[in-house]
């Protein structure tokens, strides 16, 4: 037995040294990272088209939809067999059933000859997309992921391919007289293993799913860092961000990779210059800083961000005109894309947006202690509020003039409501509703939030999607289905600006405004005091009969249940963590 335990000793020693030598990486100290997010196998839950089955081109199709391994072997069993000819090319499109990031997992049993296959590979958000070209006709492109590509599949092997956002998988075999035979094809899903904290249930099931799938659309854009869309844009666009940051704060809490986006953002965007080259985004920058501290309570963080934030305040306190207009200059004046070409509007939003900046800005730099930057920021904040612009009909501007305090709700809310949710947009409709609830509209809200983003479900989506309009509507395919004769293509017919046609993104994390704005209104939750030592909790139910949910603090969980009693007062039940006060 001795001589045992001094034998498993010596090997352990040996083994530990052979790992210290081969693995210097993994060594203390040494420069290395370590990717935080995690890989799950999905396999495909149908199979949407095929070519000729009756020709033995393909063979067994229906393999592909078992459970795989991720192993090849030796079995040769329960196989997909595909077969070219010199005029006709097999090929198959699957679903995964959700939206995700990542690529797939192929593998693959003997080939003639034991040599490589070649396939090309199309991914799709959209059934039709994953049956595109790239060509300039429909706006399908390589943009920012490689989404269309040929590659060689190996022998008795498995390969790994693709980085992009998808859920359909298209495979054609690329060479005449070819033969693949596929053990399995898996999705692979690249995304952070994270718990989610928050929850929202109420008696209404398509507000539950609505408020489920912007968490999910946002949870698939913390990559390595926060981005706007899985397949694009793949950037950190920090103007973009603020109804991701919003739904992060309330569905999964402190999180690094929002501190890591925003400082990505500063650090490559030298002073005086403006983030992404729009001075909009510099303001969202600041403002996000004043809501992720607000969530967080985190000092030292913000405190790295003081040198940096006092100068953009004192450049951004200087751009007004004697007239107390703004003047905002250095880039592109933006608000978002289908407002884009309203000059008058983007005036409008953009004077709300600054008081909005200014009074965020000031708060910060009182809890830093530059009470000289916050009193100039509260000045120039009074100043801007003498000049009342015209929003020209924009529903973005009227929410950003009532937001930032220049407009009466009910007004804002009047402009907001013609025509219920047409002239939304996926990225300002946050603002829309946010404007909705400060002028008491809650109901209204509700009906909007179900009404635009309602519909995107309805037609099959998983995630939210980069721009869309109700307009579109009258005679669209969904997009998990080819379309048929006499539809319309809702992918690739429609979307304009950066996102015409199939280069739209369907998973973009700035259209997930209802998540934050349902936990806020209708559970009620809203943070009073930094790091949620405080909060208040006012729940506004409208037509629902019942609302219970979760809010992630950094001290725990609040709980919270709401039911509207016979009399329409509401009955709650409400739990928080010690150090939480709560006021109703």
């Amino acid at each position: 037995m001795i001589k045992r335990s001094l034998l498993l000793l010596f090997v352990l020693s040996v083994f530990k040294a052979v790992v210290a030598q081969t693995s210097p990486a993994f060594e203390k100290g040494k420069d290395y990272e370590k990717d935080e997010r995690q890989r799950f196998y999905l396999s495909p839950t149908r199979i949407v088209w095929t070519t000729d089955t009756t020709s033995g081109a393909i063979i067994n199709p229906e393999n592909l939809l078992k459970k795989g391994t991720g192993q090849a072997d030796l079995s040769g069993a329960h196989l997909c067999v595909l077969r070219s000819a010199s005029s006709k090319k097999p090929g198959i499109l699957l679903d995964f059933g959700k939206e995700i990031h990542g690529g797939i997992s192929v593998v693959t049993d003997q080939s003639k000859g034991g040599k490589p296959v070649r396939v090309r590979i199309r991914f799709g958000e959209s059934v039709s997309e994953a049956m595109s070209e790239i060509d300039t006709l429909k706006g399908a492109t390589n943009d920012h992921a490689m989404r269309d590509m040929v590659v060689a599949l190996p022998w008795l092997g498995k390969l790994e391919i693709g980085e992009s956002g998808f859920r359909f998988a298209r495979i054609d075999l690329v060479d005449d007289n070819a033969e693949l035979k596929l053990k399995e094809v898996r999705a692979i899903l690249v995304i952070r293993d994270i718990p989610y904290l928050g929850s929202f249930h109420s008696s209404d099931t398509l507000l539950n799913k609505i408020w489920m799938t912007g968490a999910y659309t946002v949870h698939l854009n913390m990559q390595s860092y926060l981005w706007d869309g899985v397949k694009r844009d793949r950037l950190v666009w920090v103007g973009d961000m603020h109804p991701e940051t919003s739904t992060i704060a309330a569905v999964f809490g402190d999180q690094q990779v929002v501190q890591k986006s925003l400082d990505q953002a500063r650090d490559i965007t030298p002073y005086p210059q403006y983030m992404a080259g729009m001075v909009s985004y510099s303001m969202w920058w600041v403002i996000i800083q004043h809501d992720w501290y607000m969530h967080t309570g985190n000092l030292n963080y913000l405190k790295q961000q003081k040198s940096y934030l006092t100068k953009l305040l004192d450049q951004l306190a200087g751009k007004i005109d004697t007239n107390n207009s703004e003047i905002l200059d250095g880039g592109n004046r933006f608000l978002d894309w289908p407002s884009s070409t309203n000059t008058k509007a983007i005036h409008a939003g953009l004077q709300g947006m600054l008081i909005i900046t200014l009074t965020d800005g000031a708060y910060l730099s009182e809890v830093l202690g530059d009470n000289a930057t916050a009193k100039k920021c509260r000045e120039v904040a009074a100043r801007l509020k003498k000049h009342i612009p015209d929003v020209n009909g924009s529903k973005q501007a009227a929410a950003m003039m009532s937001l930032g305090g220049l407009m009466p709700p009910k007004e804002a809310d009047k402009v907001i409501s013609d025509r219920g949710v047409h002239n939304y947009s996926t990225y300002y409709g946050y603002y829309m509703l946010q404007a909705k609830a400060k002028a008491g509209n809650y109901q209204g809200a509700l009906n909007d939030i179900k009404n635009y983003w309602g519909p995107m479900l309805a037609l099959g989506a998983t995630t939210f999607w980069e721009d869309f309009d109700i307009d579109w509507l009258p005679g669209v395919s969904r997009i998990d289905e080819l379309v048929p004769p006499g539809k319309k293509d809702i992918h690739a017919d429609y979307g304009a600006y950066c996102y015409k046609g199939l280069r739209h993104s369907l998973a973009h994390g700035w259209a997930s405004g209802p998540t934050p704005w349902l936990t806020e209104h209708v559970l009620g939750i809203k943070v009073i005091a930094p790091g949620c030592k405080v909060i208040s909790i006012k729940p506004h139910l409208g037509d629902l009969t019942f609302a219970e949910g979760t809010f992630p603090t950094p001290l725990g969980i609040v709980s919270v249940r709401h039911t509207k009693k016979a009399d329409g007062t509401i009955a709650s039940v409400i739990k928080a963590p010690p150090g939480v006060k709560v006021i109703r």
